[in-house]
């Protein structure tokens, strides 16, 4: 058992959004220079409404940017002026017009046709237009080009990337704070951040997740050698191959509460293994199917003694009211993957939602299951896509 910490702020609408995509968000998945070892390449990580910002550039000269660092998807999308219809944004939008280095990408071109949601207006518009959606509704629509991202790195000066595929957003619209320009793909696919520089980084990199409420609190993201995870404490799980190259397919064999196990059943027949959850750090919940969700939740259940309250949101099933003394004991829950067991205590199954309330932060769903980024805070997680691993090493985030 473990204690849970209830934040006094109220919080509950800044969180709902983060809540609801989520939930939604399931229906829509499913060789190195010694002078890039001595500055490899960083960046700032930080929590802001259930999704992590990192701190990049665009352009040169460099413009800065932030964008929630996304494991389940590839492009590299930020506003853009002249902007059609975007969400509000307090910091500037980016202007490809002052950008020496932007450069269009044809309609015509094998990497606008790699895309599978790209397409040309018309014989007099002969730049490349994508569209991008995501399972909570938001998407981004604009034009395809090519242009510089520049990111710190260990040693304080900055790592440029030129001829990078990004997405110069014009009609936007989404859930997204309004210090968040759009979004770092980091996926497997083509296009990504991680695909397009891997060879420059040894197709690794890792980042440390705050607590949900450290909000003066920052991490690192790190690409290249100071990404890899080790020592005491490391555990790893095999990437698996799937249906989407977008997705790192883990194999969840099952999740403990306490010394209770529960089994994650596969229903196929086949030998052949199987990725069974997605993780991604773009998704606030963690996302079960819901015949296992079911026994996990009862198991959860019998471990707490405290009123049972409805969330509002009406997505979170299991809440509590919480104490006058703000701390309660929740039980340890286990992450069986392939190799690699992830302990989970309070901060990263449950969660505030209200004053007064708070609530197992796992969802069910039909199909598909994603492990997201609640789950994975104050671990540090390393992506090694030379020898398909995942690393996990319980950390504490705000130190880095």
């Amino acid at each position: 058992m473990s204690p849970f910490h209830n934040p006094t702020e109220t919080h509950f609408n800044q969180l709902s959004n983060a809540i609801h995509r989520s939930f939604n968000r399931v229906n829509h998945f499913y060789p190195k220079t010694k002078s890039s070892r001595q500055k490899t390449p960083q960046s700032v990580i930080t929590s802001s409404q259930g999704e992590y910002l990192v701190k990049y550039s665009i352009g040169t000269p460099p413009f800065d940017a932030m964008g929630i660092a996304d494991t389940g998807s590839d492009l590299i999308w930020s506003q853009c002026k002249p902007c059609q219809q975007c969400y509000n944004q307090t910091t500037p939008l980016f202007d490809p017009s002052k950008s020496a280095t932007y450069e269009p990408v044809s309609c015509y071109s094998s990497m606008c046709n790699s895309l599978g949601q790209s397409y040309c207006y018309s014989d007099t518009e002969p730049n490349c237009e994508y569209t991008v959606s995501y399972g909570d509704g938001s998407h981004s629509q604009g034009n395809l080009a090519l242009d510089t991202i520049t990111l710190g790195s260990s040693t304080g000066s900055s790592v440029s990337f030129p001829k990078i595929p990004i997405g110069c957003g014009l009609n936007n619209a989404g859930t997204f704070d309004s210090k968040c320009s759009g979004i770092v793909g980091l996926g497997g696919g083509a296009v990504s951040l991680i695909s397009q520089i891997g060879p420059s980084i040894d197709s690794k990199f890792s980042y440390c997740l705050v607590p949900l409420f450290e909000f003066n609190s920052t991490s690192k993201i790190n690409f290249g050698e100071n990404a890899v995870v080790e020592g005491p404490g490391t555990v790893s799980t095999p990437i698996i191959p799937g249906s989407f190259d977008t997705f790192y397919y883990l194999k969840l064999e099952g999740m403990s509460v306490g010394s209770k196990r529960i089994e994650f059943v596969d229903d196929s027949t086949s030998n052949e293994v199987k990725g069974n959850i997605i993780i991604d750090s773009g998704t606030t919940l963690t996302i079960l199917l819901e015949k296992f969700y079911t026994k996990l939740e009862a198991e959860v259940e019998a471990h707490i003694n405290l009123e049972r309250v409805n969330s509002t949101d009406q997505i979170l099933s299991l809440c509590y009211k919480s104490p006058p003394n703000n701390a309660i004991e929740v039980p340890i829950i286990t992450a069986h993957f392939a190799g690699a067991d992830i302990v989970l205590n309070s901060l990263n199954t449950f969660v505030s939602v209200s004053d007064d309330a708070m609530c197992f932060a796992f969802a069910p769903v039909a199909s598909g299951s994603i492990f997201g980024n609640l789950a994975q805070m104050n671990h540090l997680v390393g992506y090694d896509l030379l020898r398909k691993t995942v690393s996990f090493k319980p950390t504490d985030c705000t130190k880095i």
